[in-house]
C-alpha cells in the first residue's frame, strides 16, 4: 500500500524487453537505505517487486499485465521515474490510498500555467469518468492529486511548484501518457451497490425457494 507521495525521481539505467515483458534496473539512493529482497515499490504508480538491489540501483520485473496497461512499456534508459517505498504502519498518511495497481493510461492534452501552478488536463476512457469527483483523490504517474475539475472523458490537475520540482509530472508535455490510479474507495462502493442490486434483481427468493422444496 502506497500513499501517492513521491520520495525520489529515480533512473530507468537499464531495460532487458522480452515480449510483453520485461526486467527494468532502476538507480536510485534514498528509497534503497532500508531495502530488502521482495519489497514493494511504486514505480510511476506502478508496485513493483523488489527482485536484485545494491547500494544506489535495484531491479524489478514487469509481467504482461503491467506492461500493456502502464506506461512502463515506454520506458528507455536515462528516462526519470518516480519512487515510492511501500508505506510504513508507523508513517504519516500524506497523500491518499494508493493500490499501486494501475486502472488506465491517460494522454496528456493541455498543459497551461496560472500564477505559481500549472494546470494540467488529461484525457482518460470515457468508462473510467464514473471514479472521478470534484476535490477527490486520483493517483497520477504514482503522485497523489486533487481533482479540480471533471469532463465526459477529462480531469483537470493542479501542480504546486513543489510537485513539479519533486515528481516527473513537472516535465510532462502534451502528449505524454500517464499512469491513472483512481480512488480505491470509490471502487469498493461501485462493487457494493452492484451487488446489491443484484440482490434486489435476482428471482431466487424466499417464496422461490419455499415453492421448489428447499424450504
Amino acid at each position: 500500500m502506497f500513499t501517492g507521495i513521491v520520495e525520489e525521481i529515480g533512473t530507468v539505467k537499464n531495460i532487458v524487453k522480452k515480449g510483453k515483458t520485461l526486467v527494468m534496473t532502476i538507480q536510485a539512493t534514498k528509497i534503497l537505505e532500508d531495502a530488502h529482497l521482495g519489497d514493494s515499490i511504486s514505480v510511476n504508480g506502478v508496485c513493483l517487486t523488489v527482485t536484485d538491489f545494491t547500494k544506489n540501483e535495484f531491479s524489478v520485473d514487469v509481467m504482461p499485465e503491467t506492461f500493456q496497461a502502464s506506461n512502463l512499456n515506454s520506458l528507455a534508459t536515462s528516462q526519470k521515474v518516480n519512487l515510492e517505498r511501500a508505506m510504513a504502519a508507523n508513517g504519516r498518511f500524506g497523500g491518499h490510498i494508493v493500490s499501486g495497481h494501475i486502472d488506465c493510461t491517460g494522454e496528456i492534452q493541455s498543459v497551461n500555467a496560472m500564477e505559481n501552478a500549472v494546470i494540467y488536463k488529461i484525457k482518460i476512457p470515457i468508462q473510467f469518468a464514473k471514479y472521478c469527483i470534484q476535490k477527490g483523490s486520483i493517483t497520477i504517474d504514482g503522485t497523489s492529486l486533487t481533482i479540480f475539475e471533471v469532463g465526459t472523458d477529462c480531469i483537470t490537475v493542479s501542480l504546486i511548484p513543489h510537485t513539479r520540482s519533486h515528481t516527473i509530472l513537472g516535465s510532462k508535455k502534451v502528449g505524454d501518457i500517464a499512469n491513472i490510479e483512481f480512488d480505491l474507495l470509490g471502487k469498493y462502493v461501485e462493487k457494493m451497490l452492484g451487488m446489491n442490486e443484484m440482490k434486489k434483481e435476482s428471482p431466487i427468493t424466499t417464496s422461490f425457494l419455499s415453492q421448489n422444496g428447499y424450504l
